[in-house]
């Protein structure tokens, strides 16, 4: 057997039809109501920043209105049972585009409806009971504060008038007293604190001294080491151009010996040139003479 459809939820509800926004939009801000109370609801449409979250407050403030004034329910003890938005007329228009075209603008529209209904006894008792705690805790606050005020002991201005002239405290001379009192504290402090600055001083001064001498040191060795790297250097770079000259040495040779060799080669392959035109010509030359 189906279920209880959306629409069918029972409770008062309010309808606001052919709204120019699209379902879509109203349906994500309807998304975080549903289930809450209406106080709870409220409180989350305020804080949305949205265009539709104005719209569903107004259904909202719409459908509480008709579950108090109706059915005469109390508006603490609502939530929102159902919330939901169905597309309305859609209406057509066009725009035109390049080589001709155009292409459709679609104005959307919705129907958007909330349902408010009391809440279950079970969670009325929560409900109570958390508000009945809470009340508690600030009914203690308030007489533990009160209790603290009533400690305070005030004096009467009669009593203040009724004290002998013995009892009043010349206030000038105590405060005579104490400044003596702390300036004769403060001496031994003061050259205590000035035995202490000098010895601090000769610390100080010692410790720097001993640093200066450390980080010379320090450079002479840093200079030293810069020396004998250089010299190591130089010493690597002599062997380096020794090596490359034995080296060019060596391959001049071979190319030496290669031609050599290529050059005799080439003689044993060629032919001898033919005499036989030279011969020719000094028969030739005979038979003119």
């Amino acid at each position: 057997m189906p279920g209880l459809k959306t629409n069918e939820v029972p409770g008062t509800r309010a309808v606001l039809r052919h709204y120019r926004m699209s379902a879509y939009k109203a349906r994500q801000v309807l998304d975080l109501i549903r289930g809450k109370d209406v106080d709870r609801a409220e409180e989350i449409l305020r804080a949305t920043p949205r265009e539709a979250a104005q719209v569903v407050a107004k259904v909202l403030g719409s459908a509480v209105s008709n579950a108090r004034n109706n059915d005469l329910l109390d508006p603490e003890e609502l939530y929102v049972s159902a919330c939901f938005a169905d597309e309305g007329s859609t209406m057509k228009r066009w725009r035109p585009r390049a080589r001709g075209r155009a292409t459709r603008i679609r104005k959307r529209s919705c129907h958007i409806t909330v349902i408010v209904s009391r809440l279950p006894d079970d969670r009325l008792e929560r409900r109570r009971a958390r508000s009945e705690r809470g009340a508690a805790l600030r009914s203690r606050r308030v007489a533990a504060s009160r209790r603290a005020e009533d400690t305070v002991v005030d004096v009467a201005p009669e009593e203040i008038e009724a004290l002998e002239p013995t009892d009043v405290v010349d206030e000038g001379a105590v405060l005579e007293e104490a400044d003596e009192a702390d300036e004769l504290a403060e001496e031994p402090e003061a050259e205590e604190l000035a035995e202490g600055d000098d010895v601090a001083q000769d610390q100080d001064l010692a410790e720097e001294t001993d640093e200066v001498e450390v980080e010379a040191a320090g450079a002479i060795e840093e200079a030293e080491e810069a020396e004998a790297a250089e010299a190591e250097d130089v010493e690597d770079l002599e062997v380096a151009a020794e090596q490359e000259e034995t080296v060019e040495g060596e391959e001049g040779e071979d190319v030496a010996e290669a031609a050599a060799a290529d050059g005799a080669a080439d003689e044993e392959k060629s032919p001898r040139p033919k005499r036989t035109g030279l011969r020719r010509r000094s028969k030739r030359s005979e038979e003119t003479d």
